[in-house]
């Protein structure tokens, strides 16, 4: 049993390392080369795989293209959706927001030079952050007592999500905690506002 799971271990932690190599050769490529320019051969000669092997991961360059923000904004919504008894979202995303930003290192770099040489790409990053948009206002009205559709939820929701994207592309300085703070704070009061605002 111990060595059955020891190669289940092994093999999942291959299989994480590949789809990690592929992930970064290909953003490598996107922000040097462009996007559309680049193919599935040359992001498996760079991760130094078969092109196989990258089609067994990801259906589509744009899977990989958008494998690290899927993953951010699915993590974000299980840290809301799983928030503990009596915590806020505020207090929730404030949270998750801290431990990203103090985990934000070099791929997370690649990954902004990526979308900030490829168009296209961010407009698809655009239409995606909507849909999340809208799973965070869902999420507010819950907590707050509100209408999915109303005004209030949706604001608060395209607020915070504005403050995550700006966090996450300019994450650098010694002020970072006193950014997350003031832009808590921000949001908070707002939500407050909108709340009390419907509410009348």
């Amino acid at each position: 049993m111990d060595r059955v799971a020891t190669g289940d271990g092994l093999r999942e932690r291959g299989k994480a390392k590949r789809r990690a190599a592929i992930t970064r050769a290909a953003f490598e490529l996107f922000a040097a080369q462009g996007y559309d320019a680049t193919t599935i051969a040359e992001i498996a000669a760079a991760a130094e795989v078969s092109p196989r092997t990258v089609t067994l991961y990801f259906r589509s360059k744009q899977d990989i293209a958008f494998a690290s923000f899927d993953a951010t904004v699915l993590h974000l919504t299980e840290v809301l959706r799983g928030r503990a008894a009596g915590e806020s979202v505020m207090g929730a995303l404030e949270g998750w927001l801290r431990k990203e930003s103090a985990c934000y290192d070099e791929s997370d770099e690649l990954e902004q030079r990526m979308f900030e040489a490829n168009p296209e790409l961010r407009a698809v990053r655009t239409a995606r952050m909507a849909a999340a948009i809208e799973e965070g206002a869902r999420i507010i009205a819950e907590d707050t007592g509100q209408a999915p559709d109303g005004i209030a939820p949706r604001l608060a929701a395209a607020a915070a999500a504005a403050v995550v994207t700006e966090i996450y592309q300019h994450p650098e300085g010694n002020d970072r905690d006193q950014a997350i703070s003031a832009a808590m704070a921000f949001l908070t009061a707002g939500i407050e506002a909108l709340t009390a605002s419907a509410r009348r």
